[in-house]
């Protein structure tokens, strides 16, 4: 079941956001004047097709799975060169540069206009996310000798407001991916207000790669230790935890949180250890022996509170367009930031994905729920539209680079140049997604 639903998830991500890609290069084709010859989905050979429409457009699905094109009049190919005078000014190569270059760039501006649609539809329906407080920070954390408290609420970074635990780990991964302060504005548990700095320095070694919150020693806030269900046959049973019970200190050690008792509890396997519970307004003392799970780690087969505190983030339609908008643009611009470490060298190639990693990841975010695998597709249809736009020959953005050239020099790069261009294009997009389908199998494997 997993499996269907992972491909099931992966094919209803990526196959529309094929077929808008496309749709963009064909209708501002159509708006330009140009004649679209074919409209496919999938590369090679055409497995079925029909025509449609004054120009009987050929509407095709082709046999590999890998993207999509439009095949428009077109003298630079016999095949598809006019056949009729009369039909020369609806020829690609003879509209202006700036409408090609609005046929080019239509395909990967239609994937962020949906990236766009869907997180704006998401900011009007409200997400619920883990909220920007903390929770106890280590003592010898960056966060915590930058004057950061735990149990207060980060409301900015570096003056962005951050209203969940994702904004927060977004204006970090910033920070860290420009080499910055990370200058945090905070609201105490008790009210008032201050300001944390972590150092520039001190930022720019965090493993962009990695858990970025986890290095400076944040954490999300969770819950007092609340017993919530204590399984039957299980070492928490025989010590006499009940349901209800709160959790106070362990062997004379003051428990913050649910994730801290639970550690406690893990890391004492066959050992017994004291609890001071609160019970019905007094304390008990309960001695508790976790059993072994073969793993090395203690289990008790107990249920205690430690979900973080949620916020519901919503907004109106002007601003969460608006927030979409914004999003969609800072999410390309780390993207093109992590290929430039990439290419410097400062970022692993490991970070490339091929199909396999995308379709494990919409399997599970489809898993999660609706809102989360929305936001899967909002961060693909970015990642197309960026892709896409890098200068890479037989790319939209290959395409783009030759009519800027053209606009430059008042003249079309020469046949010859483009010819050379796009086999080293074509050669470069193959060991991609080599590289991409190796990584993606040294992850499964």
């Amino acid at each position: 079941m997993n499996l269907l639903t992972t491909v099931l998830a992966f094919v209803l991500a990526l196959g529309p956001l094929i077929v808008i890609h496309e749709l963009g290069h064909y209708l501002v084709a159509r708006l330009c004047g140009v004649k679209v010859l074919r409209f496919s989905i999938g590369m090679g050979r055409v497995v079925w097709s029909r025509r449609f429409g004054r120009d009987q457009t050929e509407w095709a699905v082709s046999a590999l799975p890998l993207g999509g094109y439009v095949k428009m009049l077109d003298s630079r190919d016999p095949e598809t060169a006019p056949k009729d005078e009369a039909e020369l000014h609806r020829e690609f190569t003879r509209q202006s540069v700036w409408r090609r270059i609005a046929i080019v760039a239509a395909g990967p501006m239609a994937n962020f206009l949906v990236a766009i649609g869907l997180m704006a539809a998401l900011y009007m329906h409200g997400v619920d996310e883990p909220s920007a407080r903390l929770r106890a920070l280590p003592q010898d954390s960056l966060a915590s000798q930058a004057g950061v408290r735990g149990g207060d609420t980060v409301t900015a970074v570096n003056g962005n407001p951050v209203r969940s635990w994702s904004e927060l780990r977004w204006q970090v991964m910033h920070a860290a991916v420009d080499k910055t302060d990370a200058r945090f504005e905070l609201r105490g548990v008790h009210g008032g207000t201050y300001s944390a700095t972590v150092p520039a320095g001190a930022v720019s070694r965090l493993n962009v790669e990695g858990d970025v919150m986890d290095a400076l020693g944040m954490d999300p806030w969770r819950p007092a230790p609340l017993v919530q269900d204590v399984l039957a046959g299980g070492a928490g049973q025989r010590a006499g935890l009940q349901k209800g019970d709160l959790v106070l200190r362990v062997d004379g050690r003051p428990v913050a949180d649910g994730i801290a008792f639970i550690e406690a509890v893990r890391g004492a396997p066959g050992k017994t250890l004291q609890l001071d519970v609160e019970r019905a307004g007094r304390t008990v003392t309960l001695p508790l022996t976790p059993e072994n799970d073969g793993k090395g780690s203690g289990v008790i087969r107990v249920m205690v509170a430690q979900a973080p505190e949620m916020v519901t983030v919503s907004s109106s339609l002007f601003e969460a367009i608006a927030r979409g908008a914004e999003r969609t643009w800072d999410t390309s611009i780390m993207t093109l930031k992590m290929i430039g470490k990439m290419l410097t060298g400062e970022a692993s190639w490991k970070n490339v994905t091929g199909p396999i990693t995308i379709a494990d990841y919409a399997g599970q975010t489809a898993r999660i729920g609706l809102v989360s695998y929305l936001q899967f597709i909002a961060f693909i249809s970015i990642s197309l539209g960026v892709m896409n736009l890098l200068p890479i020959p037989v790319l939209d953005g290959g395409h783009l680079l030759y009519y800027s050239l053209e606009v430059l020099t008042g003249r079309p790069l020469p046949a010859r140049v483009g010819e050379f261009a796009q086999r080293a294009g074509v050669g470069l997009l193959f060991m991609l997604m080599a590289l991409a389908v190796f990584n993606d199998l040294v992850r499964l494997f």
